[in-house]
């Protein structure tokens, strides 16, 4: 099948190029600040095109004509809540426009699992997301809301709700922006739960997807932890000071189920951040 990637460059984007590929697949890769690639192939091709830009888009889409639409999209690199919804929001709408008008009927979507109300159970695929939530959660959850509304306009969706990614290229390893933060002391141990994805994991699951029936799917690793166990561990393989803990703040999260995913064929390979997360740092020292 023909996919057009978009995010491409991204973190997943770039786990995922090689293994649609190597399933046969022709790829059209999608970059907003990257030139085209010097590899391009006759099933490799990528354009640098915005988004934000819909008469561009909507031509690649006229020239191209993909089956499937890969939605990895991100904007992340000012760490800004609002330009990630901004993306998630116009960015979505554009994006599925471009591919209903040349009969797009399939597309795989990127979302996140901690956008769900607070709570002791694990959330699965059925619990309400959190949408009176307070800003700046409520920012994040609003652009959430209108990613999963619009590629629902496409007769076959599978949006993935992945966990807090980690991995090559993330802000989790050693020269990431998290890591910088811990070795800065801006950050201290909070109770908050997190569940996390590798990136490769993430990948997988997107490639599966295409064969899944519609709907949203939690794809994390199924070993939540909070931020006291797993912060420490980190830090201490950057080896810098433990953070301390942070006075008491309201929990907002909650452990969630990837227990779908599994029914539906997807195993992660990173079955813990303890074996992926603190491991990678470890192996980097190594090097």
């Amino acid at each position: 099948m023909k996919i057009f990637l978009a995010g491409a460059s991204g973190v997943i984007g770039r786990s995922l190029t090689p293994l649609l590929l190597e399933a046969g697949h022709e790829v059209i890769a999608l970059a907003r600040h990257v030139e085209p690639s010097t590899r391009d192939s006759v099933r490799l091709r990528s354009y640098a095109v915005d988004v934000y830009d819909p008469t561009k888009l909507e031509s690649v889409f006229a020239r191209e004509r993909p089956d499937v639409v890969m939605h990895q999209l991100t904007d992340l690199k000012e760490q800004s809540s609002e330009a990630n919804a901004k993306l998630r929001t116009i960015g979505t709408r554009n994006l599925v426009e471009a591919a209903l008008s040349v009969g797009v009927r399939s597309i795989v979507a990127q979302s996140i699992s901690w956008a769900y109300v607070p709570g002791e159970e694990a959330a699965t695929e059925n619990t309400p997301l959190d949408r009176d939530a307070a800003p700046p959660r409520r920012i994040t959850i609003d652009g959430i809301v209108a990613l999963e509304s619009t590629v629902m306009k496409i007769p076959h969706y599978v949006t993935l709700r992945f966990g807090t990614l980690y991995g090559p290229g993330t802000w989790y390893g050693r020269d990431g922006s998290f890591a910088d933060r811990v070795r800065s002391g801006q950050l201290g141990s909070i109770p908050a739960i997190t569940n996390f994805t590798h990136v490769d994991d993430a990948a997988e699951a997107a490639l599966q997807a295409m064969d899944w029936p519609s709907g949203v799917v939690n794809v994390v690793d199924g070993d939540p932890a909070r931020a006291t166990e797993w912060l420490p561990l980190y830090a201490q393989e950057l080896h810098v000071a433990v953070p301390s803990p942070l006075p008491t703040t309201p929990d907002l999260s909650r452990p969630v189920s990837n227990a779908l995913a599994r029914t539906l064929g997807w195993t992660p390979k990173h079955t813990t951040w303890k074996n992926g997360l603190i491991s990678a740092i470890s192996k980097e020292d190594k090097v």
